[in-house]
């Protein structure tokens, strides 16, 4: 009958090694990826703003303040509320436009990530240099 034999302590420390340096590796990737994801949230979000926009202006000869756009009924998701702030700025002069910017929630994972911004000429400005 032979001995049974477990693991050495070494031969635990270097598999924890290995799992500590996968981890390392890993985890970064993962939270960009989840960074990533958030961005793109945010940019569906503010083109379907814009969506609405030019489609409140053409049923009130006017663009629509946040507050009327919460009022018919724009859905916020939570995938983007979680992690952006949004506003609308309405530009009065001639001819009037409106501009939407998702700003990052500070001390949130997308906090680095800079603003996006969209406009009723469909521009869309960032500040973070990847293309938006």
């Amino acid at each position: 009958m032979k001995n049974a034999r477990g693991f050495t302590l070494i031969e635990l420390m270097i598999a924890i090694a290995i799992v500590g340096v996968l981890v390392a590796i890993a985890y970064p990737s993962y939270t960009n990826s989840l960074i990533k994801g958030n961005r793109a949230n945010a940019k569906s979000f503010l083109l379907d703003v814009a969506q609405k926009e030019q489609a409140f202006l053409m049923d009130n000869r006017a663009y629509a303040s946040k507050a009327d756009l919460v009022a018919v009924g724009i859905i916020v998701p939570k995938e983007f509320t979680n992690f952006y702030d949004w506003d609308v700025k309405l530009v009065a002069a001639p001819p009037p436009g409106f501009q939407v910017t998702a700003t990052p929630i500070a001390g949130k994972r997308n906090e680095k990530d800079g603003w996006l911004q969209v406009d009723n000429t469909g521009a869309k400005t960032s500040e973070f240099t990847e293309k938006w």
